[in-house]
């Protein structure tokens, strides 16, 4: 293969100068995120056209099942760090994903049709719990391919992000418009294949990671728990146990703020133990860095995850989605995200290498600084347009100007924060600080869905009241994004020794 080479005295293979598990991990990712997008671009739809639920408990569940989504993989986090390791964790979550996915397929009749609904809850369960399993150990195998410093960190972690945008782009395109043209079952059918596709590549292809991501203490795996079941079998058991319990909290979605907030104070008080009580000063004052970024990025996500919700519903009913002379689905809009990070991210892994090495990087901090400012610009740019149009429709082109300055800001805050994590933890730590960053990426989604409720029923009226709320939280992140860059001098100095 062109650009494969064979290390010497002891170093494994590479592919392009990286590792070759990066380039499984990249092609499961891929396939899992083709899943998880591909349902989400139909899931507002779903659940205001199929089930005919109201705006507002729309909102309600997807805000839910997004929160919960980036709650669970702090549990996950946790035994694959305690027990089962990340390989085995990413391989029982793919599982999950798998039948929740394909679970998805059965559409119903619609309206209150209690079997199907019966049959969607169960399938958001399944997947809430396998992405527990799954988003944040794949990303924690990345991490294992590369020592601590090692300065292809940022740059393979943001080619893995291409991985992800990949599947996020093909996801609503394929699964989109089979959906809305043919049939729910179809789009969701799709989705499932594409999880199972990934699947089997990660069982198929495991010599490729080279030992990486194994079982910390085997042995404890296998010795017997209960009732002579093994560990590692009970670890399972209970985890298909807890499924009812997710479905539960997907029917009372208000809990789910209860355990955002308990979940956060648990896991920030675990990390603080951690770091002021067993730490040396160096390490220990990399986890607080960890903290402030995991801190910050909730604001992030609260406006970027718009897409799926208010956003979704304001360009289905509100912006001129002519193209060509053909009324685009408002669902194919969410691949517009993956399609420019795909085009933009790998300018952005060279360009963080090209300063790196010439010492001009901006520090972590900045780049989250930079990231909130351009989210809130994002929105400020659809705001003028919408204002522009006055009465009529919103042009479609501020659609796409909305999107491109989501995505320069995401790859400013997103594949960083993520290789951050890594690079930040001590070692015996990596599951859950991984966990912590997704479990601040759910508090976001729960803010996002609360931003989408504080829209009212402009979704379903005039689009004023979109536009207003757009605007006022535009402003209040670029205010914050200036507020870090001021002071990511001085909270970058926590990490002595690195950029």
């Amino acid at each position: 293969m062109t650009g494969m080479t064979t290390g010497t005295g002891g170093h494994a293979a590479t592919i392009l100068g990286h590792p070759r598990g990066l380039f499984l991990l990249f092609f499961v990712e891929m396939w899992e995120r083709f899943s998880y997008y591909g349902m989400r671009a139909l899931l507002i739809f779903y659940l205001t056209k199929h089930f005919l639920f109201s705006d507002e408990k729309a909102y309600l569940i997807y805000g839910a099942y997004t929160a919960l989504v980036f709650i669970t993989p702090l549990v996950g986090g946790y035994v694959a760090d305690r027990y089962l390791g990340a390989r085995k964790a990413v391989l029982f979550g793919g599982v999950l994903l798998s039948i929740g996915h394909l679970l998805m397929g059965v559409e119903g009749s619609g309206g209150a049709d209690p079997t199907a609904l019966a049959a969607f809850y169960l399938a958001l369960s399944l997947i809430i719990v396998g992405v527990g399993f799954l988003k944040a150990n794949v990303a924690v195998l990345v991490g294992h391919l590369y020592p601590r410093n090692d300065i292809r960190r940022d740059p393979a972690f943001t080619l893995f992000y291409i991985g992800i945008n990949a599947g996020a782009a093909l996801g609503p395109l394929v699964c989109g418009l089979l959906g809305e043209v043919y049939g729910w079952q179809y789009g969701f059918g799709a989705a499932g294949v594409g999880m199972v596709v990934g699947l089997a590549a990660f069982i198929g292809l495991r010599p490729l990671l080279d030992g990486k991501g194994e079982p910390p203490h085997p042995e404890q795996l296998r010795e017997k728990a209960f009732a002579g079941i093994s560990r590692e079998w009970l670890i399972y058991l209970l985890t298909f146990a807890a499924v009812p319990l997710v479905w539960l909290l997907m029917a009372k979605q208000e809990v789910v703020s209860l355990i955002l907030i308990a979940a956060s104070v648990a896991a920030v008080g675990m990390i603080l133990h951690k770091a002021l009580f067993r730490l040396e000063r160096a390490d220990r004052n990399r986890l607080l860095l960890a903290l402030f970024l995991i801190i910050v990025q909730p604001l992030f996500w609260g406006l970027y995850e718009q897409t799926g919700s208010s956003l979704n519903l304001f360009t289905d009913r509100h912006v001129d989605r002519r193209m060509f002379g053909v009324e685009v689905p408002a669902s194919l809009f969410l691949s517009l995200t993956a399609i420019y990070i795909v085009l933009i991210a790998p300018f952005f892994a060279w360009l963080w290498t090209a300063l790196g090495r010439r010492g001009l990087e901006p520090s972590t901090p900045a780049k989250f600084g930079l990231a909130l400012i351009q989210i809130g610009a994002g929105f400020l740019v659809l705001v003028a347009g919408a204002n522009a149009a006055g009465l009529g429709p919103t042009p479609v082109i501020f659609i796409f100007l909305l999107y491109l300055l989501h995505v320069t800001g995401e790859l400013c805050l997103s594949p960083v924060g993520v290789s951050a994590m890594t690079r930040l933890a001590v070692p015996e730590m990596v599951g859950l600080l991984m966990g912590s960053w997704y479990l601040a990426t759910a508090g976001g989604n729960y803010i996002a869905s609360l931003i989408a409720r504080a829209t009212g029923d402009a979704g379903e009226g005039s689009a004023a009241a979109v536009v207003a709320v757009y605007g006022q939280i535009g402003w209040f992140a670029v205010g914050v994004g200036v507020a870090v860059l001021l002071i990511a001098p001085f909270v970058a100095r926590l990490d002595a020794g690195h950029r």
